[in-house]
This record gives C-alpha cells, sequence and structure tokens, in this order.
C-alpha cells in the first residue's frame, strides 16, 4: 500500500465509515481539519521523492516535510538528531512528558503531547496538520488506518529485539525527513565515542560483569542484554548478564524477591527506576540486609540512572546521554 503526501478528503471519510470506533475518535470539528492538512502539504517540497520500505508495505514521501509528528520515543530522537523540532510527539513511558534527556535538545518550541504510545490521540494528531507521522513498529492496522489518510505514515518494519535495532529506525526516519547525512553522522558519532570510550576504559583496567535493572513498585527486574543501554555497556567492554534470568521474556525478567537479589550482584549494577513509586520501593530495599550484603554494594559499584533513558529510549540522542552516564560512573 502506498502513503500519498497528498491526502484525500473523500478517502479520509470513507477509512473512517469502515471503522465503527472511529467516529467516536474524530468529532466534527476535527474532521474539519482535513483541509489544513491539504493546506499544509502544498508546503512540502516536491524535490527528492522517495518511496520507504516499511511495515505497512510502501510509503511515497516528496520534499522535506515541514510539518512532522512522532508518535515513538525513538521517532522524538531522531528527529531531533535531524535537526527537527516535531510539532507533536508522545509521552515517556512513566512519566507525563518527554523523556529528561530529551529536554537538552529542545528549545522554546515544544512538541505538543500526542498522548501515550499505546494510546494515541488522534484528534491531537490531526490538530498539528501534519505533513509526515513517524509511528512505533508496535502501531496497530486500525491506528495505521486513521493516522495515514492524515499524512504519510513511516512505520518500522517489527524486528527480534536486538541492541542495535536503534541504528535500522533512525535511518528509516532520516529517509522520511529528508535528513539522512545528519542520521548517519550522528550514528558514526555514537559508533566512534563507543570505541573511545572503549579504549578509555581499557588503559584504566575497567572492566567486569554487569546488570541492568529496573526497580519498580514490586521489586527490582533484570532487563535484557538486547535493548540499547546494555549494548552499549557491552561494546564499551562490560560482560552484561541475565539472560538466563530472562529466558524467552524478551526486554526483562519477572520481577525479583529480597531473597533472590544475589542473582544481580555482579561487578557492576545499573540500577533505574521509572517514578516515585519504584524509587521508594528502591530505598526501602536498601535498608535491607539482602541489599546491603551485595559484593557490588559493599564495591559501591551501584550507579544510579535514569530509568526512562536506560530502559526506554532509542536514538542516537539517547544513545550520547547513556555513553555520559557511563564515562560519568566508570571513569570519573
Amino acid at each position: 500500500m502506498v502513503a500519498k503526501t497528498f491526502v484525500k478528503t473523500a478517502r479520509f471519510k470513507t477509512a473512517i465509515t469502515k471503522t465503527t470506533s472511529m467516529a467516536a475518535i474524530l468529532t466534527k470539528s476535527a474532521r474539519l481539519g482535513i483541509a489544513g492538512v491539504l493546506l499544509s502539504a502544498l508546503a512540502v517540497g516536491t524535490a527528492h521523492a522517495r518511496t520507504l520500505d516499511t511495515a505497512f508495505g510502501d510509503v511515497d514521501v516528496e520534499g522535506t516535510p515541514v510539518r512532522v509528528v512522532t508518535l515513538y520515543e525513538g521517532a522524538l530522537d531522531a528527529a531531533l538528531a535531524a535537526g527537527i523540532t516535531p510539532l507533536g510527539a508522545v509521552t515517556t513511558r512513566g512519566g507525563d512528558n518527554v523523556a529528561e534527556y530529551v529536554e537538552a535538545h529542545l528549545g522554546d518550541e515544544r512538541p505538543a503531547i500526542m498522548g501515550v504510545v499505546r494510546e494515541i490521540n488522534i484528534e491531537a494528531v490531526l490538530a498539528q496538520q501534519p505533513d509526515l507521522i513517524l509511528a512505533p513498529a508496535q502501531l496497530s492496522d486500525q491506528q495505521y488506518q486513521l493516522l495515514s489518510q492524515i499524512a504519510p505514515t513511516v512505520v518500522p518494519h517489527t524486528q527480534p529485539l536486538a541492541a542495535d535495532n536503534w541504528k535500522a529506525e533512525a535511518q528509516l526516519y532520516g529517509q522520511a525527513l529528508n535528513r539522512e547525512a545528519a542520521i548517519e553522522e550522528a550514528i558514526t558519532a555514537v559508533d566512534q565515542r563507543t570505541a573511545e570510550l572503549a579504549e578509555a576504559l581499557a588503559a584504566a583496567d575497567v572492566s567486569g560483569t554487569a546488570f541492568l535493572v529496573r526497580w519498580m513498585p514490586g521489586g527490582p527486574m533484570v532487563m535484557s542484554e538486547n535493548l540499547i543501554a546494555t549494548g552499549l555497556l557491552e561494546r564499551v567492554g562490560l560482560d552484561v548478564q541475565g539472560a538466563d534470568l530472562i529466558g524467552g521474556r524478551g526486554v526483562h525478567s519477572d520481577v525479583l524477591s529480597l531473597e533472590n537479589l544475589a542473582e544481580i550482584d555482579g561487578d557492576w549494577l545499573f540500577l533505574a527506576t521509572l517514578n516515585e513509586d519504584g524509587q521508594a520501593a528502591l530505598e526501602a530495599a536498601k535498608q535491607s540486609a539482602a541489599f546491603t550484603r551485595l559484593e557490588v554494594v559493599q564495591q559501591e559499584h551501584v550507579v544510579p540512572v535514569n530509568g526512562q533513558l536506560w530502559s526506554s529510549a532509542n536514538g542516537p540522542l539517547a544513545a550520547q546521554a547513556i555513553l555520559d552516564d557511563i564515562e560519568a560512573a566508570l571513569l570519573p
């Protein structure tokens, strides 16, 4: 299927009638915004027309989009890395706004909030009159059918969990934005810095095993070695552990009891929380003998990190922020 830059009002109305819930999603006033979408499409240049290979088939994008909405943290990251501040974005996991690390890349213009990644506010997207929508790989078919009538909607292919998936996603978004060179430059900068940090850590004789753990209100969960953060830990020379605890779950383990904290006793422990409830649970656990007797605690090798960045974010800017944390912790 091919999405067009110039949206046809008739097609949009047809899509609404085919899905019973769509009338509830889009109010009459929101549907009138289609006229604005048509006008904004005229602002998109016609140079460098390209066809993108996406999860929903080929998508045609023309020129350099100027009104961009991102519906995934990795898409927001890539857009900012490419020099574009989106008009809209979803909240970070466990928060009510964009991730804290993103704030450093925002000026006076800030993206409006389009909901959360699993519950996108379609009316809010339409109100921004975008000429391009960058969406997550998990976007549902129903959501795609709606969004693609507003503007070309770019959805990456779903890939097996891997630490470097963010690169292919960023490259696809860069193609959509007509900013391929900027994205390649950002990826190269991450690779170069990672290699330099690995050399510095080796010279300082910093190595050993490491766990990335996200502490939830119910207790700690070991995070996969296939996340961007754990992948970077591996690339700078640490041996990330926990695969046996995660098994087939994919992203993280079951919650561990305090009695089983010895399972995460390595040379380094990177400890993340997502919100105040998780932080409160962690602070309580720190008072327990099960926590204080861990060798990694006694060696003062516990590194507090931001859970939104280390266990949810994706993209070249996130990678640089994670490398900042690693360098500060291991090369003080």
